[in-house]
């Protein structure tokens, strides 16, 4: 079968998506897969699927599936795309909308200058909400990993993340403790690694090494985790700029049982279609 496609990013973290509302869309983990393969296929970090919404009150429904073609719970650049997407698309012409996600409902909005800001839920800190298998509550947790201990705090923003402190993002052992982090068996569903840079008290420099997709050029989720991290540790105030190896986000958070918003760029790159 021809099926028809957007390929958009949000600060360089790229995705497939496809438009599930006016047509049905079945893939397979094998057909993800074959979307995301970057020399076979189209090439991107995730793939994002538009449904409509299952319950009243809700516009749309939103599905994600990483590049090893398991689906997520949530992608905060994604969904910036996302609303940028069914505009783009006809699909609506609300400038807020109010999405369902295997992580809860968000709420992303279209700014007057093309940003776009994503209210993305209240994060959890509850290790079994995360979900993270700790003895303790305490905010900052020491992980064994490999033959070292690191100071991590687990965040869930409708996924899991692991945010740790380093001297310079540059130099983080991304590439060692990324896979080791990810698939740690104290996150049951494994976890996104963050790799976080303070700069001053509103500013942060950050890599992530995302489960399912490796290291993206930017990751809304692990932004707005780390920031929250950061907040919550008594390192950062509330707005946050975290400037990625893709660009910058500003991340909002109040405290306590409050929302975190997110504000950023999503760009549309080319449509096309792909025989599957």
């Amino acid at each position: 079968m021809k099926m028809p496609f957007v390929k958009m990013h949000g600060l360089g973290n790229d995705f497939v998506v496809l438009d599930g509302v006016r047509q049905s869309v079945v893939l397979t983990p094998q057909q993800l897969r074959h979307l995301a393969d970057r020399h076979f296929g189209i090439g991107c970090d995730q793939i994002l699927l538009v449904e409509p919404a299952s319950q009243p009150g809700i516009d749309f429904r939103y599905r994600i599936f990483n590049a090893d073609g398991g689906e997520v719970e949530q992608c905060g650049n994604g969904a910036r795309c996302f609303v940028r997407f069914v505009h783009e698309q006809g699909l609506t012409a609300k400038r807020e909308i109010r999405v369902e996600t295997m992580g809860g409902v968000i709420g992303p909005r279209l700014e007057d200058d093309g940003t776009v800001t994503v209210d993305m839920g209240v994060p959890v800190f509850a290790s079994a909400q995360i979900p993270f298998v700790a003895a303790t509550e305490d905010l900052v947790q020491t992980l064994r990993v490999a033959d070292e201990d690191i100071a991590i705090t687990a965040v869930g923003m409708g996924n899991p993340h692991a945010v740790q402190l380093v001297a310079d993002v540059d130099l983080a052992p991304v590439e060692r403790q990324g896979p080791l982090i990810e698939a740690h068996p104290r996150f049951p569903q494994r976890v996104n690694a963050g790799f976080m840079q303070v700069l001053d008290r509103h500013t942060i420099r950050l890599r992530v090494f995302e489960r399912g997709a490796g290291e993206t050029l930017a990751c809304g989720t692990g932004a707005c985790a780390a920031a929250v991290a950061g907040i919550a540790r008594g390192l950062l105030d509330s707005p946050v700029r975290v400037a990625t190896r893709g660009g910058e986000l500003t991340i909002a958070w109040n405290g306590h049982a409050t929302p975190v918003l997110m504000t950023g760029p999503a760009v549309t790159v080319f449509k096309g279609e792909i025989e599957l």
